[in-house]
């Protein structure tokens, strides 16, 4: 119990006793003549409530080691063994390895989805303006190296639709996607990328993501989806439109060439479209029959091909010849564009990041191992630096991929070198075959994926449970389909923000009062038959008090004292107001801002004759203040109080 005192003209005795944060001991049977209250309660523990700190009390203060000196601890401490596992994270699974329990799971899960990988990546590097070769090529070299450093057993990184289409409104402003400098800026970005996620990583910088809203994401991905699948129209109507992150220019340019529309892709594309969403829908609805689900993409390829090898069709575009064999080392070229860059690379990583490490979280978690999200970082960031060097651009985790392989039962991350091995004997023997594969059959796995994405069932979800995230979810969505990518995003995040800095700037203060023929104390609001004292204002501070929400809380402090009304149920006279008690065992810490407006609080209330009483109850530490002196009463930090405490008087 943490007794705070500030002291009036009259001094009255009061104890309070917590069962809870709110339960206030204030008995029945208290007469209230004029100032006079009598209150029961158990003893104050210790010595005496003035006793002063020793003069050691300031030692039992802790400071905070350093990042460096954190990390030379940790190292100090860690075995050869634990130092080989941090480093590589795949020697983790790698030493407990079971091979006749895990093997064949492993086997099926990389074949499985380096089979489904392999249309679809085809597909995204069209999405993002460059030759299908590099979809192949970035979901080869990443998926090795990720294999080593990444800490994720289930998640399959590489081309993905978003970050696909990120690239593709990039580029498409800088260079013409006939021109080989734009291939050589995708594969800069998958450099520049790698390095910002390395950073992230090594500094432990994950947890900023944690101030962008899910329903922030769910808007940007809801209408990105939308644009992904008006950008691949022009695959299936027959005719060229317009390039273009925004959903105004791809509606006018779709409508503006109606004139050269193309029967046949329209109806091969439709078809193949049809074949894969009912495949999914079969897919997901039975269980005997979820290997649909991945085999999707595939069977959209080959019934395309096959239709295209036998009839010839002059009308429908395919693919071309693809180059055989692996990546060659290739260091990134076009330096001099990183400024132009650097904003589409920020962009991207936060993507890749709320993207990989979500769902690897939720599968290590289904899966019964620890996941740390910084290795995470610097396991993506190491993929794709090093992929970069082999003609990749930008790669990350992928939901859907990553979801087939934790269902075919993938245990380790050999299922991820499985699957860099099923993309490599593709790039090395099958490639001839990719050459007559239909664009609108690419187009129609692309197609299927922003359908998926378009996330309508959370929108309705928010509006019945929070008006203020649906709020977000529909400005992100907006924002983004009208004025592009960036600008959405930007203003999501910044919509974001501005409610947690609200949140934190209008902390909840509740109004305590007592429930009948009990000495627990509630919120009036949730426990309107509680009983509140004439003269008196209780109340309690969910919240950190420090200078951003002082302002606020001395505010509605105010009201409560206007608006107290007396103890019967059937009076409403205005009474005065002796004593406001402030229960704050639930603020965390107090900043020196807060701690001076209290004081000038207390002030303010000496002046009329109030008396002010606070309850606290901060990080382990008991102590006393009156205003006058602060005096610690009991030690045992476990925590550094995040202001100098010291003693004597303001």
């Amino acid at each position: 119990m943490i007794n705070v005192v500030g002291g009036g003209e009259r001094e009255i005795p009061m104890e309070i006793s917590y069962a809870t944060s709110s339960n206030l001991n204030i008995a029945d049977s208290d007469v209230i003549k004029g100032l006079a209250r009598h209150v029961r309660g158990p003893a104050r523990a210790g010595p005496g409530p003035l006793m002063g700190p020793t003069p050691s009390s300031s030692a039992l203060i802790p400071s905070p080691p350093s990042l460096f000196a954190q990390w030379r601890s940790k190292l100090q401490s860690m075995s050869a063994l634990h130092v080989m596992e941090f480093v590589f994270p795949c020697t983790r699974w790698i030493r407990t390895y079971q091979w006749q329990e895990y093997f064949q799971m492993d086997l099926m899960a990389g074949i499985t989805v380096g089979v489904m990988l392999i249309p679809q990546a085809m597909s995204y590097a069209k999405l993002a303006g460059l030759h299908p070769i590099y979809g192949l090529y970035s979901g080869f070299v990443p998926i090795f190296v990720y294999a080593i450093f990444g800490s994720s057993r289930q998640l399959a990184i590489g081309p993905v639709t978003l970050v696909s289409l990120l690239v593709s409104n990039v580029l498409g402003n800088i260079v013409d996607p006939s021109d080989a400098l734009y291939t050589e800026l995708a594969i800069l970005l998958a450099f520049m990328v790698g390095v910002l996620e390395c950073i992230m990583g090594l500094l432990r910088l994950g947890w900023l993501l944690r101030f962008i809203s899910h329903s922030v994401i769910s808007g940007f991905v809801t209408s990105s989806a939308i644009v992904i699948a008006l950008s691949q129209a022009k695959y299936f109507l027959g005719y060229n439109v317009e390039r273009s992150s925004k959903i105004v220019p791809l509606a006018r340019s779709i409508i503006a060439g109606a004139a050269d529309f193309s029967w046949p892709p329209f109806l091969m594309g439709s078809t193949i479209l049809a074949i894969i969403l009912l495949m999914k829908y079969l897919g997901n609805s039975k269980k005997s029959l979820r290997f649909l689900r991945a085999s999707g993409p595939l069977t959209a390829v080959i019934l395309g091909t096959t239709f295209v090898k036998t009839f010839r069709p002059s009308s429908i575009s395919v693919v071309g010849e693809i180059p055989q064999g692996l990546p060659q080392f290739h260091i990134p070229r076009g330096f001099e564009y990183a400024q132009s860059l650097l904003s589409t690379a920020v962009l991207i990583t936060g993507v890749a990041i709320l993207e990989s490490v979500g769902i690897a979280k939720a599968l290590a978690a289904k899966n019964g191992y620890d996941l740390d999200s910084n290795q995470e970082l610097f396991g993506l960031g190491m993929a794709n630096i090093c992929g970069s060097f082999f003609s990749s651009y930008p790669a990350t985790g992928s939901f859907s991929r990553s979801a087939v392989n934790h269902e075919t039962g993938a245990k380790t991350g050999l299922s991820g070198v499985i699957m860099g091995c099923t993309m490599g004997c593709a790039l090395y023997f099958l490639t001839p075959l990719f050459r007559d594969i239909p664009q609108c059959a690419l187009a129609a796995i692309v197609i299927s994926v922003g359908i998926s994405l378009v996330d309508y069932e959370e929108a309705a979800f928010l509006w019945r449970v929070d008006k203020k995230d649906f709020l977000l979810w529909t400005i992100t969505c907006i924002i983004t389909l009208f004025l592009g990518i960036e600008i959405g995003v930007l203003v999501g995040v910044s919509a974001s923000l501005a409610f947690v800095i609200h949140e934190s700037a209008n902390p909840h203060i509740a109004v305590l009062g007592r429930l009948p023929g009990t000495t627990v104390y509630r919120n009036i609001e949730q426990y309107p038959e509680a009983y509140i004292y004439y003269g008196i204002v209780v109340v309690r501070i969910d919240a950190p008090i420090y200078f951003a929400n002082i302002s606020y809380i001395k505010d509605r402090l105010r009201e409560y004292e206007l608006d107290s009304t007396g103890a019967t149920k059937d009076t409403q006279e205005k009474e005065r107001i002796y004593f406001v008690i402030i229960e704050m065992a639930a603020v965390p810490y107090i900043d020196s801002s807060a701690v001076q407006a209290l004081k000038d609080l207390h002030q303010e209330y000496k002046s009329r004759e109030i008396q002010v009483e606070l309850y606290l109850f901060c990080f382990q530490i008991r102590f006393m203040i009156d205003f006058n002196d602060i005096t610690i009463l009991a030690s045992n930090f476990s925590r550094r109080w995040p202001f100098r405490i010291q003693t004597g008087r303001f």
